[in-house]
């Protein structure tokens, strides 16, 4: 079951700058700055209350966020949902009829397992799913 926001991702093509406009925004600094080479991405980490902020630079000319940029510019790239069961949500959503980007679960950041589902089944919206490692 899908429990709350957990993070918000932003696209960027410079983190360091981003992580220095951000800071001007939120009135604070950023607390972690992760590198996930399998997707080819730098994240940076900003908590807002319960919810956080992920600013992604590209770090690889193939990686996803390296052709969403190219595509679409900087802005929101996803939004990420906390769930209990990750394994358990991904098979009621796909058998609701969601696609799956992934069809296993992947090593995310912040020490997530992650899935994304697919934008034509979420009304545009690239959604990810997220569920803290044990």
């Amino acid at each position: 079951m899908i429990k709350k926001i957990e993070h918000i991702g932003i696209a960027v093509k410079n983190l360091n700058d981003s992580n220095a406009l951000f800071k001007k925004l939120f009135g604070k600094d950023h607390y972690k700055v992760e590198a996930v080479a399998s997707e080819g991405v730098s994240t940076s980490f900003f908590m807002l209350g319960e919810t956080k902020i992920e600013l992604l630079e590209a770090t690889s000319e193939n990686s996803a966020i390296a052709k969403f940029i190219e595509k679409k510019g900087e802005g929101i790239h996803h939004i990420a949902y906390e769930v209990d069961n990750l394994d358990a949500e991904m098979a009621r959503l796909k058998h609701e009829g969601f696609e799956l980007i992934n069809p296993t679960p992947k090593d995310g950041a912040d020490n997530k397992r992650i899935c994304f589902l697919h934008p034509k089944t979420t009304n545009g919206v690239l959604v990810e799913l997220c569920e803290e490692k044990k």
